[in-house]
């Protein structure tokens, strides 16, 4: 009787991959990251707006995370002149692919959720 190989190893992650992984978890490591990003999706873009529609983000958090954000060139800041200048945040190329992502996340998460879970949410 033959014996099977031993599995291998993989490789250890190489400096690239590493640095990589370790700015995603910057950006979405934060639990207002996602939701900064996709309330942008749905055209939430001014920041009162953005405080108003994620329930407990502070002013403090939400001009960090869009700092960071706008850092990782995944929203732009667009100022509007007039009366009174008003700043709106629109997704880069890059911001919709995350995104997309995102949401694909966020649907698994509804499609695999556990029945005693989603009563938990309407507590």
């Amino acid at each position: 009787m033959k014996r099977k190989p031993a599995p291998r190893k993989p490789a250890p992650l190489s400096l690239p991959e590493r640095s990589a992984y370790r700015r995603l978890e910057d950006v979405v490591g934060c639990k207002w990251s996602a939701a900064v990003l996709a309330s942008i999706s749905f055209g939430v873009t001014r920041p009162g707006q953005l405080e108003r529609f994620i329930p407990g983000i502070s002013t403090k958090v939400l001009n960090e995370r869009l700092r960071k954000l706008l850092d990782f060139e995944l929203i732009d800041r667009r100022e509007i002149s007039g009366k009174v200048r008003r700043v709106e945040y629109r997704l880069t190329d890059t911001g919709r692919e995350l995104t997309a992502i995102i949401h694909r996340i966020r649907d698994l998460d509804e499609t695999h959720r556990q029945p005693n879970e989603a009563a938990d949410e309407t507590r």
